[in-house]
């Protein structure tokens, strides 16, 4: 009984004492009660549920976060939601409307465009609580600013890299965001200096795409992105499909290499869901994609 009453009393709380410090106590508890519930959709196993809760549950971090602005863990866990939104059901949803609704298309990559820039900016708010300016002085001079990154704040750095990518796949016509791709790599490889295995290979999944989906003239390395896939399978023990999503996508049709692709969508395909149940959600999404980028194979192969 106690535990059904407890949301009750934390809402009567927060409207029936402003300004006063039960307010607050009840404010940042709430608050830090929400960053801690990502495993609650990650492991859920109903894609379109997922996508009609979120933003109800992203407005409420936000609201959260006008009263408890400083609140670290609900900086970082608002950066994460917003950039796993912006992907799995806008973005995504952009790119299966590529062929039948351009106009519709573009709107919703316009609209992934702003959610990312959003995320990655609750990314450098948690990280500017221990580094004034962050964001101004890693613009200035990257290489300068990052060593003072910890591997504490892996996190955020990470996830405002990964908002900062998405943004810019987003709207390649915006010169001023694409001049900021610069950025990205030194802010991926601080991350990985600081703790390459973070979340089970996720950096090395990033890089599988940043170094796969550039060409050698833009500084990217087919053999660079076969090394990071390598080393994300391993730590994620073949268990997250995004990967190989990863990887045909951004080498499989790079190297023209269609076996490759076929093979590693149908196994993305294949495997069965619930052997990773905290990964129950991102696998659900790798398999959308792979279905999207296998109904375009003879478009993307010559």
């Amino acid at each position: 009984m106690l535990t059904r009453l407890m949301p009750s009393l934390i809402l009567a709380l927060l409207f029936l004492a402003p300004g006063c410090s039960i307010k607050r106590i009840a404010v940042n508890s709430l608050a830090d009660a929400l960053a801690e519930t990502s495993t609650v959709y990650s492991s859920d196993n109903d894609l379109e549920l997922i996508g009609d809760a979120t933003p109800f549950a992203l407005k409420t971090m936000e609201t959260l976060l006008a009263q408890t602005p400083k609140n670290r863990g609900l900086l970082v866990a608002s950066a994460g939601a917003f950039v796993q939104y912006s992907y799995a059901f806008v973005q995504l949803n952009a790119e299966v409307l590529d062929a039948s609704d351009p106009e519709r298309s573009r709107e919703q990559r316009l609209r992934a465009k702003r959610l990312y820039l959003r995320a990655r900016d609750y990314g450098f708010r948690a990280i500017e609580l221990n580094h004034a300016n962050f964001r101004t002085q890693v613009r200035q001079d990257a290489k300068s600013a990052l060593p003072a990154i910890k591997t504490k704040e892996v996190n955020e750095l990470y996830w405002v890299t990964v908002a900062w990518a998405g943004a810019i796949a987003c709207d390649k016509g915006d010169m001023d965001l694409v001049a900021d791709l610069h950025l990205l790599e030194p802010m991926i490889h601080r991350c990985l200096e600081l703790d390459e295995d973070f979340d089970g290979g996720t950096l090395h999944e990033f890089m599988v795409s940043f170094e796969g989906g550039r060409s050698a003239s833009q500084g990217g390395s087919i053999e660079r992105a076969r090394k990071h896939f390598e080393r994300a399978v391993k730590l994620s023990g073949r268990k997250k499909m995004s990967v190989l999503v990863a990887l045909a996508e951004n080498v499989s049709v790079q190297q023209e290499n269609r076996n490759e692709f076929q093979e590693l969508l149908q196994e993305v395909l294949a495997f069965d869901i619930d052997s990773a149940p905290d990964l129950r959600l991102a696998n659900l999404v790798a398999q959308k994609k792979a279905k999207l980028l296998l109904s375009r194979i003879d478009d993307l192969f010559i």
